[in-house]
């Protein structure tokens, strides 16, 4: 009998905002070039932060959904309303995507962007990706829960690349990412002082313009946590 009972799925805030903007475009209150309303009121007509009304919209407009332009704000795509459809469908089934999909991804875009980064970084990235490492530093230090210092030192690197496309598709990723961490309590029990060599050695080869040696950093860097969703995954597996 307990076999056929489903795991049941909380969806979060971020699936909700673009679930309910999906109805609206479909049921034809929001029409391609329609504007949408400021972050704040969407907020707080849906009763969640800005910051999750921004990673649904950071979403919807790299999938081409949405685009933003310049003095004008956020406008619905010109696509048909089926492709729109399609899409949406297609961006809340990356919501709900896996830890170890998410960790696969993740190792495939970082390893890029700290080779190239290696190459493209100028001295302002230096300083960037510096202070990113040091605030991470003051946070093992003090004891605190340093994941998104961790990421943003990551995404300090993906903008060092030059490459707008895997800084976006970091961008979307990272707030998975980052739930995906804290509830899975993902490296608790490692080492604090190694992730934090691996960050001096990843930084060094970058300012070396090493990109290869970048490249294979950021590989043994992220080993421990691809390591971690593989033995997720069996046990998922197993039950």
């Amino acid at each position: 009998m307990l076999n056929n009972l489903e795991r049941i799925k909380i969806e979060k805030p971020v699936d909700k905002i673009i679930e309910q903007l999906r109805s609206l475009i479909i049921s034809g209150d929001l029409k391609p070039g329609d504007k949408l309303p400021p972050e704040r009121k969407l907020a707080e007509r849906m009763g969640v932060g800005r910051l999750q009304v921004r990673d649904a919209i950071r979403k919807l407009e790299f999938y081409g959904i949405v685009k933003t332009l310049p003095q004008s704000g956020t406008i619905v795509a010109g696509l048909g309303i089926s492709a729109l459809e399609g899409l949406i469908t297609d961006v809340l089934k990356i919501e709900q995507s896996d830890f170890k999909s998410l960790v696969e991804t993740r190792v495939i875009l970082e390893k890029q962007s700290a080779y190239f980064a290696a190459l493209r970084r100028t001295d302002e990235d230096i300083v960037e990706m510096s202070n990113a490492l040091e605030a991470y530093q003051a946070n093992i230090n003090s004891g605190m829960n340093a994941v998104e210092e961790d990421l943003l030192f990551h995404l300090k690197i993906a903008e060092a690349s030059k490459n707008s496309v895997l800084k976006s598709l970091m961008m979307i990723i990272t707030p998975d990412i980052v739930n995906s961490f804290i509830s899975l309590e993902v490296c608790d029990d490692r080492n604090i002082e190694k992730p934090l060599d691996e960050h001096r050695r990843i930084l060094q080869c970058i300012i070396n313009q090493d990109a290869e040696a970048a490249a294979d950093a950021m590989q043994e860097h992220l080993q421990d946590v691809l390591d971690y969703s593989n033995q997720v995954d069996l046990t998922k597996s197993k039950k």
